[in-house]
């Protein structure tokens, strides 16, 4: 049986003492479990203070990007050993707003996972349909676009030791959100790819939804049989929502 992992993305909001607040908190209220991980992933200039309050908990730290370069000229990067080096155990990759804002392709995308996995990260791959695309009936060959990408770049073995998050662009930060049997049929495809290729990483391999998950619809999206948690985004900046919501994946 997989898992749960819930992991909250910080995107580019905080401060020192909101991140020793909001950090402080969880701490104290979550506990572990056999059946969900708790994973933080704040702005990469908050880790180390962040991984110094995670310190002894139950509760894992992940990075919101990586670079797909190992060292070098590339100002402004961050390199996946680095990462590493800061305590990160996870790398959130291709977050639709890193694609639309940012210009990051599927090869890139691709690229960044091969070298997250090769530092000994666990990549976080996003993927997900514009509301466009989903009313031309596209959802199903945008996402397998995108995971087969990586496929292609890494072979059969790709998503052993990685995550894949679902994510529809139209639900990120909009309250609107997949229904459970929306969000399940994306999940079940996906690992049906993923399955073409491996069937064993298949079934191990866990794959988030996010787009306005919250401590109201948490518990019914995590009962779906191919979602494994969530990628959470505004909910995780408030403890008691958030632990709510890991509470709901705790069942």
């Amino acid at each position: 049986m997989r898992r749960l992992l819930v992991a909250g993305n910080w995107k580019m909001n905080g401060s020192k003492e909101q991140a020793e607040q909001l950090v402080t908190a969880l701490v104290q209220g979550f506990s572990g479990s056999d059946q969900v991980e708790m994973v933080l992933c704040p702005p990469t200039i908050y880790l180390d203070q962040v991984a110094g309050l995670l310190n002894g908990s139950a509760i894992g730290l992940g990075s919101q990007n990586s670079s797909e370069h190992e060292a070098g000229a590339y100002t402004g990067e961050t390199a996946p050993a680095m990462l590493l080096d800061m305590g990160c155990r996870y790398a959130i990759l291709g977050h639709s707003e890193r694609r639309t804002l940012y210009g990051e392709d599927n090869a890139l995308v691709a690229a960044k996972f091969e070298a997250a996995k090769a530092a000994g990260l666990t990549p976080i791959l996003c993927v997900g349909e514009t509301l466009e695309q989903r009313e031309a009936g596209e959802t199903l060959a945008v996402v397998a676009a995108q995971v087969g990408a990586v496929l292609a770049r890494l072979g059969n073995e790709a998503f052993a030791e990685a995550v894949i998050a679902y994510e529809p662009v139209w639900a990120i930060g909009t309250g609107k959100t997949a229904t459970p049997e929306q969000a399940q049929e994306v999940h079940a495809a996906i690992r049906a790819q993923v399955a073409d290729s491996n069937a064993q990483v298949a079934e191990r391999v866990q794959i988030l939804y996010g787009g306005s998950v919250n401590a109201g619809n948490a518990e019914t999206l995590f009962a779906m049989q191919d979602i494994d948690g969530g990628l959470v985004g505004g909910a995780s900046l408030k403890a008691d929502d958030f632990l709510a919501i890991c509470q709901s994946a705790n069942g």
